[in-house]
């Protein structure tokens, strides 16, 4: 291996079942495409337990991968000055609180003004690393808590920590209708077949876990804690909606929004006009990649996420001393 070269070691989760060399590879390392992936070893670039193999080897968990490629080519993407509510940073690690409205990285049709462009202006060394350290993201209309990683090492160490399900993520919600109770919902999520801006709950898909902790009840909506065991594209929006409570606010998967009968018309008048899902990550909790120490962040809702829940709870509050 030359000194310019990345090497990374990496272990398969002894829960994969039988699954292919290049497919498992693109879930341990997403910011890699998989046509990538494919190149590094049909270049003998990728190993198993030290053993040259095709793409299409089938691992069955507890394999040592390792991996050997150049650095990634600095990102051509234009830095911005945009304000970013950066929590907590230091020479491995960013913590940033998104706000609402805004887009992780760029994409069709959003090449500007993203957190990615904003990163690059105040961070100009996450040119060099693979999306710029980001290795999680938000939806647009979801506020709250993301880790970008600062070096290749802290994000191999994200990213497997991420593929092994050690990073601990809880989100605040509000969904429509009263829920009975807390619930763990396992379904696999899919790109739908023909919407393909939305996903959607198929056998075919990838695993999908949330587990559903009631936090409190009103009267035609419950605000809930999500912890994510995995990170599907919009997996609580599609879990909440696939058991018949949707997001107050996601237009995508929701459906009408919920009225409490005989509600006050402040209330009744936010309800219809809350024009984003109402989710927020809240928590976030992980192993720190040079330390080694388990760290922890937390953030309150923005203003529009609290006073929804004020407006809830005076509701129930009202109603039930009438």
């Amino acid at each position: 291996m030359s000194d310019s070269e990345i090497s990374l070691t990496l272990t398969v989760p002894e829960d994969i079942g039988k699954k292919r060399l290049d497919s498992t590879l693109a879930e341990l390392l997403p910011e890699y495409s998989r046509t990538t992936i494919q190149s590094w070893i049909e270049n003998r670039q990728v190993t198993v337990n030290g053993k040259v193999v095709k793409r299409k080897y089938l691992l069955t968990g507890n394999e040592t991968l390792s991996v050997q490629f150049l650095p990634h080519e600095p990102l051509s993407i234009d830095p911005e000055p945009i304000d970013l509510d950066v929590q907590w940073f230091d020479e491995q690690l960013i913590v940033i609180n998104k706000p609402a409205g805004l887009i992780v990285h760029p994409g069709a049709g959003n090449h500007q003004g993203t957190m990615m462009n904003g990163l690059l202006h105040h961070f100009p060394d996450l040119a060099y690393l693979p999306r710029a350290g980001i290795v999680h993201r938000l939806d647009k209309d979801t506020t709250g808590l993301l880790v970008v990683a600062r070096t290749e090492k802290a994000r191999q160490s994200l990213a497997l920590q991420l593929a092994e399900r050690t990073m601990k993520r809880i989100y605040q919600a509000v969904c429509e209708g009263v829920l009975i109770a807390g619930m763990t919902i396992d379904r696999p999520i899919a790109r739908h077949p023909v919407d393909r801006l939305r996903m959607t709950i198929s056998h075919q898909g990838k695993s999908a876990v949330s587990h559903v902790r009631i936090n409190r009840k009103f009267r035609s909506h419950t605000l809930i804690e999500v912890a994510l065991e995995t990170g599907r594209t919009h997996q609580i929006r599609v879990h909440l909606n696939s058991v018949g409570h949707p997001l107050v606010g996601d237009t995508r998967y929701g459906c009408r929004t919920i009225l409490p009968q005989a509600a006050d018309e402040e209330l009744i008048q936010y309800l219809r006009e809350f024009q984003r899902q109402a989710l927020h990550a809240g928590e976030l909790s992980l192993i720190h990649p040079a330390t080694r120490e388990i760290q922890s962040w937390q953030v309150d809702p923005p203003e529009d996420f609290q006073k929804l829940v004020d407006l809830l709870s005076t509701d129930t509050r009202n109603r039930n001393s009438a």
